[in-house]
This record gives structure tokens, sequence and C-alpha cells, in this order.
């Protein structure tokens, strides 16, 4: 039996409502003695580490919490008592056990999100912390709320294959990381195991000719663009990394590039430039530098400063996959949704968001047949909603299993 077994959901979700409503707080004692350590981890600027603490704990509100898990199990009272599921009237919802989940290196919190909903599953949770200690310090504020989430919610750090948790004994192992981590992490693992991944994914924007109506359109798209482009330097599976830009409006691809260069300019004072490593300022330099020499030879346009600390290069080669370099963007003209599509799959991007200026029919198409898990404006890339299916996975389902009860 875990340690929620017999702690009706309700009571569970309103005390993690209620411990992350204290954290969305950014006068939060325990928040702010964390936002240096979290700076320091990730090399974000403090206005980044404080966006990313306020959309992560604002999303966490109790009557979102609840939405999802009726959304998905029927009811918020599956796993309290049996309740109608799919015409099975004896069908209930049990915790899968045990859980571990393993969080990535750069994005703040992803842990905390499947933790909470492992948690509103009844199930027991072990997260790898990092060096921050974010999750334990979250974990110990939900302990506040409940006492049964001081034993059923817990972190830890481990860095090297000595100091590791064997993952064998968990009934489910959750993991973000690349598609070599992943798959080291799924070759440790039991068959009675349940493996949820979270591999590394891309999101892609396109602006249609009727957005791009005119200039005051333009320059609102594209402050909303330069904001999903520069946040986390563009290290998350919903910064924008490719940009589309339909040809026929009243505004071209080449103006809205300038317009877009000059939001990103002001976006970095709202959201300065982290701290980046010889290597990351060195390439980002040389695809400047490369960009610059096939403008000069009348190939595309490139956008940049002295210090490359951003970088938007217009009509790119299409056989180049999209930078994946800090605040660096590639702009492609294009005559239809059907030429992002095969860009897409020529470069087999697996997309996690799309964002679109307009709703077009044929556009919205494209990017669902791209492989995009979710649609938003320019802006809200980085906005995520609770219920979104992050990497096209449910929120709570994999964490439970149904049973049927004895008659």
């Amino acid at each position: 039996m875990t340690a929620l077994a017999r702690t009706p959901v309700r009571r569970i979700v309103r005390a993690i409502g209620d411990a992350a409503a204290r954290w969305a707080d950014a006068d939060f004692p325990p928040r702010v003695q964390l936002l240096d350590r979290i700076v320091e981890r990730t090399g974000y600027t403090t206005p980044v580490v404080e966006y990313a603490l306020d959309t992560l704990f604002s999303s966490l509100a109790t009557d979102a919490i609840e939405a999802v898990i009726a959304g998905e199990l029927g009811s918020t009272a599956a796993l309290d008592a049996f309740t109608p599921r799919a015409g099975r009237p004896d069908a209930q919802a049990r915790p899968v056990g045990s859980v571990c989940i393993i969080s990535s290196r750069t994005t703040i919190g992803v842990a905390i999100v499947p933790a909470v909903f492992a948690l509103a599953a009844k199930c027991d949770v072990l997260v790898k912390d990092r060096e921050d200690a974010l999750v334990s310090a979250f974990f110990a504020t939900l302990a506040q709320e409940l006492d049964a989430f001081a034993e059923a919610a817990r972190a830890r750090a481990w860095e090297s294959e000595h100091d590791a948790v064997d993952l064998a004994g968990f009934d489910a192992v959750v993991a973000f990381g690349n598609d070599a981590t992943l798959e080291r992490i799924a070759s440790g693992l039991t068959a009675r195991t349940r493996f949820i991944p979270f591999g590394a994914r891309a999101s892609i924007g396109y602006v249609t000719r009727e957005a791009l109506a005119d200039e005051a359109a333009a320059a609102r798209i594209a402050r909303d663009a330069a904001r999903d482009l520069v946040l986390y330097e563009t290290e998350g599976c919903l910064s924008l990394h490719a940009l589309f830009i339909e040809e026929g409006g009243a505004i071209g691809p080449a103006t809205f590039a300038a317009l877009l260069a000059r939001a990103v300019e002001r976006a970095a004072v709202e959201f300065p430039p982290g701290r980046r490593d010889a290597r990351a300022a060195a390439q980002l330099a040389a695809a400047r530098n490369l960009a610059a020499f096939r403008a000069a030879a009348g190939t595309g346009r490139v956008f940049s400063d002295a210090q490359a600390s951003f970088l938007a290069v217009l009509d790119p080669p299409r056989s180049d996959p999209p930078p994946f370099l800090p605040r660096a963007i590639a702009l492609h003209a294009v005559d239809t949704p059907g030429d992002a599509l095969a860009y897409v799959r020529e470069h087999a991007i697996p997309l996690e968001a799309a964002a679109l200026a307009e709703p077009r029919e044929d556009a919205l198409a494209a990017m669902l047949a791209a492989g995009a898990h979710r649609i938003a404006a320019f802006g809200e890339l980085q906005r995520p909603p609770l219920g979104g299916n992050h990497g096209g996975r449910p929120r709570i389902a994999e964490f439970v299993t149904w049973t049927t009860r004895d008659v």
C-alpha cells in the first residue's frame, strides 16, 4: 500500500494546489533562497528563472489539476471508489505503485509536473533532483500541507553510477533526456516496469500571408515570436527553432525577418542572455559568419549583432537543419504550408508544438501532419496548459492501473 492510498484525491490535490500557490509568490522565502542556485545551475538570468517559476507553479492550481484528472480518468473520484468507466461500473483506477522520475539537466522543475500527477494518483514518488534542490524544496512545502507527503514524495540527487538508484525496483520510471540517455535507462529496467520517456523535441512557427496584413500586425507577431525564441536560450522543446513565413503578404519575409531581429533585441532587455560556454559561443559565431558569407554571395540574409548574442538567418539552405544554438533561428520563406511540412519530414524533426499566427485550415493541418502535439499562438509556446499532453502523453493515466471489483 502506498503512503497516500487512504487519502482522498481531492485532499491530495488541494494540498498540491496550496503548496504551488505559495511557490508562485516571488517573495515566498524558500523560493527566494533557491533563486541564485537555480541561476547558477542553469546559466539563465534571474528574469528568465523568475518567469519559469511563475509559469510552472501558477499552472498547478487545484481546479486545473482536478480538470486534468477528470478528463483522463472520468472523475477525481476514480481513485477513491469504484466509478463507471467505459461502461464498466465495476472498474477502479489504482496507483501503479512506486514511481521514479529522472529530470533533465536544463529545464527548470521539469520533474515537478509528472511528480504532481503521480502523487495525485496516490503513487509513492522518488525524483532525481538537480543540484539546485528545487524539487526537494517543493516537496518540503507539500509535507507542510499534508503530513503523508513526507513519506510519499521524496527527492535526492545522484550523479555517478555508484550513487544511482536501482531503477529495476520501481513500478514506473519517467525519464527526460536525449535518445542515448533514454535507451540507457530503458536497458536497465525489467519487463514489469512501466517506462514513460520524454525525448528531445523542437517547436516551429508558421506565419500565414493573411497575418501579415500590415506592419503593425507583423510587428506584434515578431514581438511574440521573439519571446518564444529567447526564453531558456532556445534550449527547450517549446523554444522556437524554425519559422516559416509565407510569401504574398503585405509584409514580405525579408521585412518580417528585420522586424523579428529588432524584436529579439528588445526582448533581451526583459530576458537578458544567459551564461554560455565557450563551445556554444564559438558555434554561434561560426554560424553567423557562414550565414554572412552566403548573404554576401547573394544567398539569404543574416541578422545578428557584433557579440553574436542572437542569430536569425533568412533562407538558409533547405538542406540545413535548424541551428539548435542559443537564441538562433532559421527563417524560411515558403509558398504553402506543405513546404514547412516537407522540411520537418526531410530533417526528421520530432515536434513538440507549433505556433500559428493565423489558424488557417491548411496551415493547421500541415502542423498536425508534421507531428506537433500542440498548436499555440505566438508568445504562448513557452506557457503550455497543464493538460497539454506533453510529448503526446497523458498526464495521470500512465500512473494508474485499472482493476475490477470482486463481485
